[in-house]
């Protein structure tokens, strides 16, 4: 990366390092990506459907100076995420870091949910974030002190959301999930993490929240405002770098008080 890189302490750089974020191509994993190439990661970015946005957010942190590729596959497919993390570690020598960040919200009222809108759902944002670190743990293992899995849940997850029962079902499975791989992964020196953001600018957000229903959700968070993807990748990026050491088991809520 640039001269940015070399004025990072120790503590907080991610030089030398290979990480995979998951659902990378845009919003808040596009941000994440960017930044933890920025603190010197290579970055594998992963896409489901939209390779020319993935390749763009490539282009874009090789443009600043720094190492990344696209690796499509689907996270609810547990084949082809064993082969994409098999292909991130052939093509950049290793993975250190795995950002689960890919997901799907499908909203409805418990009345009337389809059965499979659930069953994706939960296959995309459960099962995925499982098969990617089962496929991911041995390479994690290796990289011993270096290893960190960070795991992106959501505050619906904590205190659930009406109209959301399938998506808070799924992203509070996370947590159970990062607080028992937490343990298992511990004595090589493997952090695993989870971050719950609240409401965070992106163009979903931007399209569902119009008006009276922005002003709602704003009367709601102590801090005023929704926050910002760039918001969520610093606190990804701290736990990734050798500062988090000894923090694991942990979910860092980024929401801005909407749920303490």
């Amino acid at each position: 990366m640039d001269d940015t890189t070399t004025q990072l302490p120790p503590s907080l750089s991610l030089a030398g390092l290979v990480a995979l974020v998951t659902g990378g191509s845009r919003g808040i994993g596009r941000t994440i990506a960017e930044t933890l190439a920025a603190r010197g990661a290579s970055v594998a970015v992963n896409y489901a459907s939209r390779e020319d946005a993935a390749v763009e957010v490539c282009e874009s942190i090789r443009a600043a100076g720094g190492t990344a590729t696209a690796i499509g596959f689907d996270v609810s497919d547990p084949e082809a995420v064993a082969a994409g993390i098999k292909r991130v570690v052939e093509e950049l020598g290793g993975l250190h870091i795995l950002v689960n960040n890919a997901g799907v919200s499908i909203d409805s009222l418990l009345m009337r949910a389809k059965e499979e809108d659930f069953e994706r759902v939960i296959a995309v944002n459960q099962r995925g974030v499982f098969s990617c670190m089962k496929a991911a743990s041995r390479h994690l293992l290796r990289a011993k002190a270096s290893g960190r899995v960070i795991n992106i849940s959501s505050v619906v997850g904590e205190r659930g959301n009406a109209g959301q029962t399938m998506y808070a079902a799924s992203k509070a499975a996370i947590l159970g999930m990062t607080k028992s791989v937490a343990q298992e992964l511990a004595g090589r020196g493997v952090t695993v993490n989870a971050i719950t953001p609240g409401f965070i600018e992106t163009d979903m957000t931007d399209a569902a929240l119009q008006d009276d229903a922005r002003k709602a959700l704003l009367s709601q968070i102590p801090l005023g405002r929704i926050g910002l993807p760039q918001e969520v990748a610093e606190a990804v990026a701290f736990l990734a770098s050798p500062a988090a050491s000894y923090i694991t088991g942990h979910v860092l809520r980024v929401n801005g008080g909407l749920h303490l």
